[in-house]
């Protein structure tokens, strides 16, 4: 097993291996730093998580010596929603948790930002934990504090920063995964190695989905871990964290989030690519390199939707600072940059990332 310091604010640890959910709940009492008087642990998953992984989890928080709970959501990204934030606390309160105890999220990004929001947000704040179960859930949303849900104007909208107190990321989990979900965390995979890994860049290059997750996942948490210590409030690098993001979240948001959230990554890191490209900050070559390593992993490096329905929903998007927004471009495979852009750019820029 593998463990990762987080020191922010409030550190916590990240623990990387095999054969962990079984152990779940020992692991959460020797590494969680929770309050002694810690009694009720509420386990927040979802209606497909729940068929695999939440009653050995569950088991596991019981033989622990917890009084245990459970809640289900209906997967998916229509769950992450007022309405099911509101269900959550009322279950919390129903079940009386106090402020010594927690709450449990096991699933992907959806469980984790709804889970965490609450946790921030019940009797004004309880710890949780997280133990993803996609990849994309191990190597993004699990770490770094970011909770929250989707409004009707826009994705994560609402939320707050409330880091967990550990995850548990059990590489054993993603075997159970689909192809096609396995795929959409290869995005934010490929993400880190843009940013600032060429190294691991070139194994994914190489590799294709039958990379060597031993090496990958920790260093991208390593990754995500350094930048979010650095800036853990989200005011400064830790911007850099959103390559892809902006465009993505107005792609999701226009296919009523038919398109997942990785596909939609791959797709806004080969649009701002290729505008990069043509702007002159990278070269041609850069951007071909990232389309071809999008494309190998089996994901969409083309958007159907034009720069017009994109740059609707952009302009509202939370990075927005008055009439400027931030967006994160490619160097070179290795080095990315924050660029404030006056959204009397962004549309023009985009146009020349969909060409």
């Amino acid at each position: 097993m593998k463990i990762i310091d987080v020191n922010t604010k409030s550190p916590y640890k990240v623990l990387c291996g095999e054969e962990l959910i079984e152990k779940s709940g020992i692991l959460i009492k020797e590494y969680a730093g929770l309050n002694k008087k810690a009694e009720t642990a509420a386990l927040i998953t979802d209606d497909t998580v729940d068929r695999y992984f939440a009653d050995e989890i569950f088991d596991s928080l019981k033989a622990a010596g917890f009084r245990t709970v459970k809640y289900v959501l209906p997967n998916g990204e229509a769950s992450k929603n007022v309405s099911n934030y509101i269900k959550i606390l009322e279950f919390l309160a129903e079940k009386q948790l106090t402020r010594t105890d927690f709450i449990v999220a096991v699933g992907g990004g959806v469980v984790g930002d709804m889970s965490g929001f609450a946790a921030a947000t019940f009797l004004r704040g309880i710890d949780f934990i997280q133990i993803p179960t996609t990849l994309l859930a191990c190597v993004d949303s699990s770490v770094g504090g970011k909770t929250g849900m989707d409004l009707k104007a826009g994705k994560n909208l609402a939320g707050a920063f409330h880091q967990p107190k550990l995850v548990i990321c059990d590489y054993d989990v993603l075997d159970t995964l689909p192809p096609e979900i396995f795929k959409d965390g290869c995005a934010e995979v490929i993400k880190y190695g843009i940013l600032g890994d060429s190294r691991l860049f070139e194994h994914l290059s190489e590799k294709g989905v039958d990379f060597d997750r031993g090496y990958v996942i920790p260093r991208c948490i390593e990754m995500k871990r350094d930048v979010v210590v650095e800036d853990e409030f989200d005011n400064g690098q830790r911007q850099l964290l959103n390559l892809g993001h902006t465009l993505a979240h107005a792609a999701e948001m226009r296919s009523n989030y038919r398109l997942s959230h990785g596909r939609a990554v791959a797709i806004g890191m080969a649009v701002f690519a290729k505008a990069s490209a043509a702007e002159g900050l990278c070269s041609e070559d850069c951007a071909d390199t990232i389309m071809k390593t999008i494309e190998k992993f089996g994901l969409p490096s083309h958007c159907r939707y034009s720069a017009d329905e994109l740059y609707d929903v952009m302009r509202k998007d939370k990075k927005r600072k008055g009439s400027s927004i931030s967006i994160i471009l490619p160097e070179y495979i290795g080095k990315c940059i924050i660029r404030r852009m006056e959204l009397s750019e962004l549309k023009g820029f985009i146009e020349k990332g969909l060409e």
